[in-house]
């Protein structure tokens, strides 16, 4: 079994196209075929929001799903983004006490759910098309300067050129970024998952990632950071439901939000108004 201090939690994002699925179950098969189990958990806002493409989907990892060493777990559904990140939170500290040795989490490289992801992962993976430059890429700018790990993906038959292209690119790109705390320079790498080349490469990287974190005190650190979010995180989200359900609030706020939006209250007043009311009625 792997207690829950020893699971190492990835998470693999990337522009819709980049061959998300196909690489998390390259890499899957990769760490079951070594012993490992291995869980792929996912945070899609837009499968709660407008019913959008679900990652984490089974029938996408055909392969991979059919292993009694991998659990699948698709976008928990939520009103918001933070809703579907703590439950996914909730999740990986379950497949960590059965046993799982690495949790892949899955995201869309849309921005707010990687600064999500950033939370309750260790490692940041960023999946990167053949070609070069980040327009191309369709991923939004920060991320790339998140990522522990940059892999460029469908590096086979005609667009190995250009693979090899897109690896000199961000290469150049990684040198330009301020320093890790941890000491780690990010790597890049390129990998067909379809071919499975490189597989082996790209972990080997995340193992070499993971000994520089724990190494220089960085891993520890993030974990007990990323408690103390999830801890306020919890508590303001848990008051700002309590407010906005208190029937004094509900009364009211309709009638300032109208006054906000036409310009007779400013929004601070309206706040001051709402807080007002709902302290009253907590007395």
């Amino acid at each position: 079994n792997s207690p829950a201090g020893d699971t190492l939690r990835i998470a693999i994002t990337g522009a819709p196209g980049v061959g998300k699925s196909s690489f998390i179950e390259a890499l899957g098969l990769h760490l079951v075929e070594q012993g490992q189990r291995v869980a792929v958990l996912a945070i899609d806002p837009s499968s709660a929001v407008s019913g959008g493409s679900i990652l984490g989907d089974k029938t996408r990892m055909e392969q991979l799903s059919m292993s009694e060493q991998v659990f699948i777990r698709p976008s928990p559904s939520g009103d918001s983004l933070g809703g579907v990140a703590r439950k996914t939170r909730e999740t990986i500290r379950l497949v960590e006490a059965a046993g799982y040795h690495t949790v892949l989490v899955e995201t869309v490289g849309v921005g707010q759910s990687e600064i999500a992801v950033r939370h309750i992962t260790d490692i940041f993976l960023l999946l990167l098309l053949p070609g070069a430059g980040d327009e191309l890429q369709g991923i939004k700018r920060g991320i790339v300067e998140m990522a522990d790990l940059l892999v460029v993906n469908k590096a086979d038959g005609e667009r190995l050129q250009l693979a090899r292209q897109a690896q000199g690119y961000y290469l150049n790109a990684v040198r330009l970024l301020p320093p890790h705390p941890s000491g780690w320079v990010p790597r890049v790498l390129a990998c067909s998952s379809a071919e499975r080349t490189g597989i082996q490469e790209v972990w080997q990287a995340v193992v070499e990632c993971l000994q520089q974190l724990k190494a220089s005190g960085y891993f520890q650190q993030q974990r007990r950071q990323q408690a103390l979010y999830w801890l306020h995180e919890t508590v303001e989200s848990s008051l700002r439901q309590h407010f906005y359900q208190h029937p004094a609030v509900q009364q009211l706020r309709h009638m300032l939000e109208e006054q906000v939006v036409a310009g007779n209250l400013s929004p601070f007043a309206a706040a001051e108004q709402l807080l007002q009311v709902y302290y009253a009625a907590l007395r």
